[in-house]
């Protein structure tokens, strides 16, 4: 898949069975930081302040992703995080099971004050 242009041209372009998940991951990363604005961030959909990428997201074929962007906040989740985090930047969902909302949403929070003690 090409980069995509907007939030809106990424959703429209995902079949129903991917697009379902992903739109309860954006809803979940929107109630926690409300006043980020939604954009494209390293050539995916995400959550932006002031311009600077929050969080990003994808689906994949078997699963889908929240990005973090920090290593540093997926350090300071790992344990509650365990078999999730599949990669140094990645947080995986399965298709077809339960999104662990508090938990994307405390993540979310922790980046927020992160890039929040950032100049």
């Amino acid at each position: 898949m090409d980069k995509p242009k907007s939030v809106d041209a990424y959703f429209a372009s995902l079949e129903p069975a991917r697009r379902a998940p992903l739109q309860k991951l954006r809803e979940t990363i929107a109630a926690a930081a409300p006043r980020a604005e939604e954009g494209i961030t390293y050539g995916m959909p995400g959550f932006l302040i002031h311009g600077r990428g929050l969080v990003g997201y994808m689906a994949f074929d078997r699963h889908y992703s929240l990005f973090p962007l920090s290593p540093a906040v997926i350090d300071a989740h790992r344990e509650e995080l365990g078999d999730f985090v599949t990669g140094k930047g990645t947080i995986s969902f399965e298709y077809g099971r339960r999104l662990p909302v508090t938990l994307v949403k405390k993540v979310v929070k922790t980046r927020l004050a992160e890039v929040a003690g950032k100049p």
